[in-house]
């Protein structure tokens, strides 16, 4: 393994460092593949160094609290000094790991609250790796957290997609950097002051055309953004919508389950959707191929889009695949196409043979490779077989391909069912990149050059 020096940071990653050294507490809304790990753990060195932070707590998803950090600092020769235990796993295990001594400890984002309510809190600088995971303000990780941010002397949160719905995931992930100095003290005082509200009863919010650039110039001063495209030269990423019809028959279930609400699958066996997003999650089930019954029970509807992927593999006979799955019902239906097929399980550990090439088809559920998996290596073909509606896992899963390292176009297809809640899934998917990208394009590293 090739051992790098400091020297072999980017410019645009020293530039990183200097920021967080300035600030203390900042986010760092940087594109996948642009090296956030190795520059925050570079900023992390320095402050230990200089005594500014004595103990580091980096909270991260599970597959990156036990896959990526550790496994960074031994690629680089300013950074193989710094001692890191990894406090995931059984509640045994996370005890005695965070009792011992370390310049860094690491657990998963799932063990917030038990390790605020179980441990003495020690740690004056706290990183959190993919911070749009505390959009939630009533989540109990965001509330826990609350508690020990008076301690804190600098605080780092890192992500690609600090807004993957709306300019609302926001609140919480500024609040943990400036106790509300900025966005305001409370959720609800920020959704009164920059949105309006709209639907029954009032209960949803639209962000304010007035509130926008607003909000941008609140946070610019300890926010900055990196785009990929700015700074690595990476292939060519190709978005390719391979478009498939329901069988009639099917499409006449798919049109009763949206008007009625109600799908009758064959005597006596009903299958009902009690609200708005249950029946998209129905209609989905249909587009894909199968459907869960109110006993859970699953009914294959047709197979279009697993004659549509054979077609796509024999077209494409030296390729790699990379498929994205929803339900559990596209992964049963997926292995008994194609026998010889993968699965990635919990623990990632599949990736290895992956990028060896070992491995012809790799079945994936997004929120399974959502973040810190490097896949770049094995395939260059992303195929969702099934949507579903988050930004911020649809872009995480097709940067494992198309990142640093990678060195052919990356093809995203997308099988969509035409005339569907597919194709809606595309179109919401598209407007809440637009939401982002203007955020991200107003926090460009360029506008903050005067200021580092």
């Amino acid at each position: 393994m090739k051992i790098f020096k400091r020297s072999d940071l980017h410019k645009y990653q020293r530039k990183a460092v200097k920021f967080i050294l300035k600030k203390l507490k900042c986010g760092l809304f940087l594109d996948m593949g642009l090296g956030k790990t190795a520059t925050t753990l570079t900023a992390i060195s320095d402050m230990l160094d200089e005594c500014r932070v004595s103990n580091v707590l980096i909270i991260a998803p599970l597959k990156v609290a036990n896959n990526v950090w550790k496994q960074e600092i031994k690629k680089w020769e300013h950074l193989k000094h710094l001692k890191v235990r990894i406090a995931t796993g059984s509640e045994k295990r996370r005890l005695k790991q965070l009792q011992k001594s370390a310049d860094i400890h690491i657990i998963n984002r799932e063990n917030v609250a038990w390790l605020i309510s179980n441990v003495k809190w020690k740690w004056d600088m706290l990183v959190i790796d993919e911070s749009s995971s505390f959009k939630s303000a009533k989540a109990r990780r965001f509330r826990a957290l609350r508690k020990v941010l008076k301690y804190l002397e600098s605080v780092v949160i890192l992500t690609g997609t600090p807004s993957p719905q709306s300019y609302m995931d926001l609140w919480s992930q500024i609040f943990l950097l400036d106790l509300g100095e900025r966005l305001g003290k409370t959720i609800t005082s920020f959704r009164q002051k920059y949105f309006r509200t709209f639907g029954y009863m009032s209960y949803q919010f639209k962000i304010k055309k007035s509130s926008i650039n607003k909000i941008k110039k609140l946070i610019s001063d300890i926010c900055i953004s990196m785009k990929a495209e700015d700074y690595l030269d990476l292939p060519e990423k190709i978005f390719i919508n391979e478009y498939v019809d329901l069988p009639e028959s099917v499409r006449k279930q798919y049109k009763e389950v949206k008007k009625e609400f109600l799908l009758k699958l064959k005597k006596d066996v009903y299958i009902e959707a009690r609200s708005t997003s249950a029946v998209m999650n129905k209609l989905l089930q249909v587009c894909n191929g199968s459907i869960y019954d109110n006993d859970k029970k699953a009914h294959i509807l047709h197979k279009e889009k697993i004659e549509r992927l054979k077609e796509i593999m024999e077209d494409n006979p030296d390729e790699n695949f990379f498929i994205a799955y929803n339900y559990k019902t596209d992964l049963k239906m997926l292995k008994k196409a194609f026998p010889d097929a993968v699965v990635l399980s919990r623990d990632g550990k599949e990736i290895k043979d992956w990028n060896k090439g070992k491995i012809k088809m790799l079945l994936v559920h997004p929120a399974s490779a959502g973040h810190g998996l490097n896949a770049q290596y094995g395939g260059c073909v992303a195929v969702w077989y099934g949507l579903n509606w988050s930004l911020e896992l649809y872009q995480q899963f097709n940067a494992r391909l198309h990142r640093q390292g990678q060195l052919k176009p990356v093809r995203i297809i997308h099988i969509v069912i035409k005339n569907s809640v597919d194709e809606d899934v595309l179109k919401a998917l598209e407007s809440k990149a637009e939401t982002q990208d203007e955020l991200i394009d107003y926090l460009r590293f360029e506008i903050k050059k005067s200021q580092i």
